[in-house]
């Protein structure tokens, strides 16, 4: 198990998980979105590109989206519980592994 060296803002009620990161102008720099809960995620309205990691319910990685462009789309993903919606490379950098589990409370 380990813990991510970024400052993790949690995105827990509908109207968080509804905005999620839409309209920010700004790139994530050391820091990311918890979208509980959340199997699936769109691109619509987002300025930049986002990795984004898919956790189940006991917070394994069962899914890893590098380089998400805006608008695009990720399908439900199955046994995601939530997302973390992480700057663009971060993936490769933190050497994330499918199967992984991260601690993030």
């Amino acid at each position: 198990m380990r813990t991510l060296p970024y400052s993790i803002n949690l995105a827990d009620s509908f109207f968080k998980r509804l905005k999620g990161l839409m309209f920010r102008k700004d790139q994530l720099v050391e820091e990311g979105l918890w979208i509980v809960p959340c199997n699936s995620i769109h691109m619509c309205f987002m300025h930049f590109d986002i990795d984004a990691v898919f956790l189940n319910k006991d917070g394994k990685i069962v899914k890893m989206v590098e380089k998400l462009k805006p608008w695009k789309f990720v399908k439900p993903v199955r046994n995601a519980y939530s997302v973390i919606e992480l700057p663009a490379g971060a993936i490769t950098k933190l050497g994330l592994k499918q199967g992984e589990t991260l601690k993030l409370y």
